[in-house]
């Protein structure tokens, strides 16, 4: 089946009453059936019919064998980094979302798990990395600055090493890419983007095919309790249904505002793989149907004042996340990646002028009148 059709019809079937929508159960525990005698569900912390639907619905847009709902993005990542040992050591993308790289920074030295930032793993020479590396890290595109990881030339790297590769794919979902098709072995979704995509829940994906990994994650999901509730489940199941739809949309409104803002004079630079001229678009191509919905730019403010441009918005909610049907803009360097150290954001280009726009899916001719009177409006 086609992707749009998988969107609609995969999941779970309700075999109870055969509703079309899968129903929520809320509870928290199933009766059983006697001392020696279990059915498939008893508590929920360890599984749910409704998170099952989700998780089989998850995996089946990524055409893997499972999925795991966790209670929020960041669970997901955590729950994945809980696979390291004391001693072990992480490859990490410098460009990453600032959740995960609080992770790194807090909680990984008194896990006794050691990281190494790569700068870029598209010319990383694997020779060099150290011996007690077990996981590889990437985004692709990165947050916030849109950078473009070859998945395949990773995954290659990894395995020759016996390293683990995961990749947070938050940015393009599987109905655009699918990174473990690429050979990557675990990919990581904060599905309170585009997977929910209505800015009503919180909700984290792991999507992964190896059967003994699985295992392993879903003992360790149990034991930690960061699951996904049930009825947060059926909204995610209710977002999976129109994703492809949405990210056509979000997708075609993004192109037109990168090519706007490519253009204007408020503007030094866009960062968009979707662009011919972006440094990421050949690989992006190679390994992706989409670029995404979302963009980053440089301000110019020389020529026109930040603080009156984001005021002036209308349309643009001045908010952090991405990926539902509003448009967002927001500041990385004090918002998604404040816990960035400063002399990093320099370095990596995380500077307070730069601007990330998730691109919802309203008339782009009103999007783009938005940001024409808000830069009128900042004109210096």
């Amino acid at each position: 089946m086609k992707i749009s059709t998988i969107a609609v019809h995969g999941g779970l079937t309700d075999t109870s009453h055969y509703a079309a929508a899968f129903p929520v159960y809320l509870t928290s525990t199933f009766i059983q059936k006697g001392p020696t005698e279990f059915r498939e569900y008893g508590y929920s912390r360890t599984a749910n019919p409704t998170r099952s639907d989700v998780e089989k619905h998850a995996a089946d847009i990524e055409g893997a064998k499972h999925g795991i709902a966790t209670a929020t993005g960041m669970a997901a990542v955590s729950l994945v980094f809980e696979t390291l040992n004391a001693g072990d050591r992480v490859l990490i993308s410098n460009n990453v979302y600032g959740g995960t790289w609080l992770y790194a920074t807090e909680l990984f030295k008194k896990r006794g798990v050691e990281f190494t930032v790569v700068d870029d793993f598209n010319t990383y020479d694997f020779e060099t990395a150290p011996a007690d590396v077990k996981l590889v890290y990437i985004e692709t595109p990165s947050n916030p600055l849109l950078e473009v990881t070859d998945i395949a030339h990773v995954a290659k790297a990894a395995k020759a090493r016996n390293w683990l590769l995961a990749v947070d794919n938050t940015f393009l979902t599987g109905v655009n890419q699918r990174p473990l098709d690429l050979g990557a072995d675990v990919v990581i979704y904060s599905a309170t983007k585009y997977y929910g995509g209505h800015s009503d829940l919180l909700a984290g994906l792991v999507v992964l095919n190896d059967d003994k990994l699985y295992e392993k994650l879903k003992l360790y999901s149990k034991a930690l309790g960061g699951v996904l509730d049930p009825f947060d489940c059926f909204l995610l199941e209710r977002g999976i249904k129109t994703l492809p739809l949405r990210l056509a949309r979000h997708e075609e409104n993004t192109h037109a505002i990168a090519r706007y803002l490519s253009a204007h004079p408020g503007v030094e630079a866009v960062f968009y793989p979707g662009l011919e001229s972006d440094p990421g678009y050949a690989v992006n191509r190679r390994q992706s149907k989409g670029a995404g919905g979302v963009l980053s730019f440089r301000f110019n403010e020389e020529a026109y004042d930040l603080e009156k441009f984001v005021k002036a918005l209308k349309l643009f909610q001045f908010a952090v996340s991405l990926g539902s049907v509003e448009s967002l803009i927001s500041i990385p360097a004090t918002m998604t990646h404040e816990s960035y150290a400063p002399e990093l954001q320099k370095k990596l280009g995380i500077t307070p002028n730069l601007i990330r726009v998730a691109v919802g899916i309203e008339d782009i001719e009103d999007l783009i009148a938005d940001f024409e009177q808000a830069f009128a409006a900042a004109k210096r």
